[in-house]
């Protein structure tokens, strides 16, 4: 998958509807429903990059490896682990 970085919110809420994680690790069904549980609920920056073929775009595989989202001091991060598995970080600074 080619990087991608997003700064319009409504793009932004579209592609993580369509984004799908299994594999190892952090899995979802759907990116949007965990970045609105971490408190986000209008993320304005959105950057993607790598390739992972337990990820899914638009129910395609691969998709992208690592994420991240932005919404003022708030930060979500997905990084995929390759073996290891993925993992979630969720940040907001003072």
């Amino acid at each position: 998958m080619e990087p991608i970085e997003i700064n319009d919110p409504v793009q932004i809420q579209n592609m993580l509807k369509a984004i799908v994680l299994t594999g190892k690790g952090f899995t979802t069904d759907c990116l949007l429903a965990d970045v609105f549980e971490a408190g986000m609920s209008y993320p304005d920056y959105f950057k993607a990059m790598g390739e992972d073929p337990t990820a899914y775009y638009e129910g395609k595989a691969p998709a992208w490896e690592s994420y991240h989202l932005r919404q003022g001091k708030k930060v979500f991060m997905v990084y995929g682990m390759g073996q290891r598995g993925r993992r979630v970080q969720f940040t907001e600074t003072p």
